[in-house]
């Protein structure tokens, strides 16, 4: 038996950007509005408020993982990890299990990773995602999510963030069964790293996305025997870009002799290098080096601005250089290996670009990242009027 309403689906498919969803056809059977979807400078740590809260990052307080902070470091004892051999330490399994004991031990429900944070570094920083980006008061300027709109409003839910794709739709087919949700919001985030790992062009990425698509298109079909209206959105984040060469810029910046933590401090993320001075000294030599640099560029206040990622405080970096899209900065305090694809480059490069599509008209259409909690917000709402 049909109900009389409908649902709201959303489904987020982390790194699909437009260029990859145009070469594969992606859902051309199934959506009718189809377009490119300006994305955020920075990365998923980014982008994700981004989405629901429909604020830029300077106003929602999130744009990388670490942040210089030596006063109110969380990771002070965490120091005498240094002394551990490297080759122990470094090692991807090793920092990823004692990032799940250190996340237990401070209480942290958002998304937390140590990556490759060097240990005698880490006791200068603190971490910006404490606290889970879906739950009350987990967006760091305290603006609302999508999800606080749908609670305020009573309005019957299912969202994933935290578990497999194949469990993430069981879980989200069961609510559809029992026709328990009028809103739903389905993370895909398996295809990002098999970008990371293997390019845009490899074959096992053809197969990942005609996954989603035979997924999804069961989807829709099985949801639409439980509701009158079945209304289908799907968007990204950002895109992929292929590497085509390294940066080694923690070897330029070392060979200046300048001391960390005492001169200047610095994260260096995988596409970018973010600084802090601490004499004015360190600020002119390290400006000249980057200068130097030719594979990417450092950032104005203006560009920063434009992207609306100019924090008050400088929280995120004094001083931001970007590397040209397809270079990757290797090794970084993210990883010590190569990858075959990255995102987080300039927002308006062409394999940057997010995507956006439905199965039924939108106006107005979203044009960039932030506009995607309008859509959402309503739906929603117009959702709820409709029952």
């Amino acid at each position: 038996m049909v109900c009389a309403r409908r649902l709201s689906l959303f489904v987020f498919i982390d790194a699909l950007g437009w260029e990859l969803s145009q070469r594969h056809a992606f859902l051309d059977g199934l959506t009718t509005v189809r377009s490119p979807l300006a994305t955020i400078f920075g990365y998923s740590s980014t982008c994700d408020p981004t989405i629901l809260t429909g604020k830029l990052p300077r106003e929602h307080g999130h744009f990388a993982f670490f942040t210089y902070n030596p006063a109110q470091s969380p990771f002070r004892h965490y120091r005498m990890l240094r002394v551990l051999p490297k080759s122990i330490m470094d090692r991807g399994r090793i920092r990823g299990k004692l990032s799940r004991v250190m996340k237990r031990f401070h209480g942290y429900t958002g998304y937390f990773q140590l990556y490759n944070m060097p240990f005698e570094h880490l006791h200068l920083f603190d971490y910006s995602e404490k606290r889970s980006l879906f739950e009350p008061g987990g967006i760091n300027s305290g603006a609302p999510t999508i999800f606080d709109v749908l609670r305020e409003h009573g309005i019957p839910f299912s969202r994933s963030e935290s578990f497999s794709e194949t469990a993430s739709i069981a879980r989200l087919e069961a609510g559809i069964d029992r026709g328990e949700v009028t809103f739903a919001y389905l993370f895909f985030g398996a295809l990002d790293g098999v970008l990371h790992a293997q390019g845009t062009r490899a074959s096992a990425v053809s197969e990942h996305i005609r996954w989603y698509e035979e997924r999804l298109t069961r989807l829709v079909d099985r949801a639409a025997r439980q509701y009158e209206a079945v209304r289908l959105f799907v968007f990204s984040d950002h895109g992929m870009t292929d590497i085509t060469g390294t940066c080694d810029l923690m070897r330029r910046i070392d060979r200046l002799g300048l001391r960390f933590g005492v001169d200047y401090a610095a994260v260096y993320d995988s596409t970018m290098a973010r600084f802090w001075f601490l004499t004015g000294t360190a600020r002119e030599r390290i400006e000249a080096a980057l200068r130097e640099e030719p594979q990417g560029r450092i950032l104005s206040e203006e560009q920063l601005a434009e992207w609306g990622c100019d924090f008050p405080h400088h929280e995120y970096g004094e001083l931001f250089f970007l590397l040209h899209p397809g270079v990757l900065l290797c090794p970084s305090f993210m990883g010590a290996r190569p990858l075959a694809a990255m995102h987080g480059y300039e927002p308006q490069d062409q394999d940057s670009v997010a995507c956006f599509l439905s199965n039924v008209p939108v106006a107005p259409l979203p044009r960039r990242l932030e506009d995607l909690y309008d859509v959402m917000r309503r739906e929603a709402l117009q959702g709820r009027g409709a029952q």
